[in-house]
């Protein structure tokens, strides 16, 4: 997209414990900001490709003068900004898509993990970056409650999903991110997860003016659900961060349906 589209930018915001590149794509410049990231989640890689897919879309729209959803494009880039981390966490989806074969250090290392949780089917059920930590459960948004609830759970150690860490951001992707979004101080962002058709906008009781009608228009345009985040879901979450610190409209958005990793004929319906 970068090669053959030149108002779309990417940097490389960290490297991960195993020098995968955590990079981001920019489209548009606008004063308006947008942060989307994908791809939190191991199993949840098909984000990643939603994702570059409607990247891929808005740059070929803007490049040929043309409409996407209904808008001009070029319209949309010179109002807004549109900032993706398309992965967070490439060093879990190379496990789970098999880029990382079995026989390799990195496999043989996350497969000790998982020993702590033979009930979690390997490597399908990897949510976790391949230091056995759950990016998902790192940032400073009830932290503490999040490591209470997935304590009880049994999720005291690395493993393949549902372990906070040693401490709120210390994981280099989590981290990475979390100084991203602060860097560009977006009026929104949408974490995208799989699976569920549902939208989750609220943390707490933090009332953010225009969350709700926002997540009503994209219900009504999804045929997704606007929903309460269950209890055991309910903190620590990039989304839950961002509405606690900005005071602005934070989405997360689990898309498709079934188990994960979700087929890719989910693909175009999603």
């Amino acid at each position: 997209i970068v090669r053959t589209s030149p108002f779309c930018r990417t940097e490389v915001i960290a490297n991960t414990a195993f020098q995968r590149p955590v990079s981001t794509l920019v489209i548009g410049n606008g004063p308006r900001k947008v942060l989307f990231s994908a791809s939190h989640h191991a199993n949840e890689w098909i984000t990643s490709l939603i994702l570059l897919k409607f990247a891929e879309e808005l740059a070929e729209a803007i490049r040929s003068g043309g409409q996407i959803y209904d808008r001009d494009a070029r319209e949309i880039a010179e109002k807004v900004t549109v900032y993706m981390v398309p992965m967070v966490n490439p060093d879990g989806v190379d496990l789970v898509t098999g880029a990382i074969r079995e026989g390799d250090i990195q496999y043989a290392l996350a497969r000790r993990l998982a020993e702590n949780y033979p009930a979690i089917p390997f490597p399908n059920g990897w949510k976790a970056n391949l230091l056995g930590v759950d990016l998902n459960l790192q940032y400073p948004a009830g932290w503490l409650m999040a490591r209470e609830i997935k304590f009880a759970q049994g999720f005291v150690r690395p493993g393949p999903r549902d372990y906070v860490g040693r401490a709120p951001l210390n994981q280099l992707e989590s981290k990475a991110l979390a100084e991203y979004t602060r860097y560009i101080d977006p009026a929104l962002v949408l974490a995208f997860h799989s699976q569920g058709r549902e939208i989750y906008w609220q943390f707490m009781d933090i009332q953010v003016p225009g969350a709700e009608e926002l997540g009503q228009k994209m219900a009504q345009a999804s045929g997704y659900t606007l929903a309460d985040v269950p209890y055991a879901s309910g903190y620590a979450g990039y989304k839950d961060w961002f509405i606690q610190e900005f005071r602005r409209p934070g989405y997360t958005i689990e898309v498709g349906e079934g188990v994960n990793p979700l087929p890719l004929s989910q693909f175009d319906e999603i």
